[in-house]
């Protein structure tokens, strides 16, 4: 789909989409944490990826983000999503 093709109801999206990037983030933080306490073997490492995005896109300091995923603690996860509310 080109950009030009686009019509006014699919601009509002994509503009409301970006307004609420960072809410959405922390919504997705929040729901990997709980995901990693249930996982195990590869679905837990898939995981750890996913979150260790969604903390680069919310601007989390690279130091904390090896901290945690060295850590494989989900609580950590949790806690920082707490700090960033």
């Amino acid at each position: 789909m080109s950009f030009q093709n686009r019509t006014p109801y699919q601009e509002k999206i994509i503009k409301r989409y970006y307004e609420n990037r960072e809410v959405l983030s922390m919504q997705r933080l929040g729901e990997l944490a709980t995901d990693l306490y249930l996982a195990e073997g590869k679905k837990r490492q898939t995981l750890w990826k996913r979150a260790a995005t969604a903390m680069k896109n919310l601007g989390v300091p690279q130091e904390r983000i090896d901290h945690i995923l060295a850590s494989d603690d989900p609580t950590l996860l949790a806690t920082l999503n707490q700090e960033l509310k």
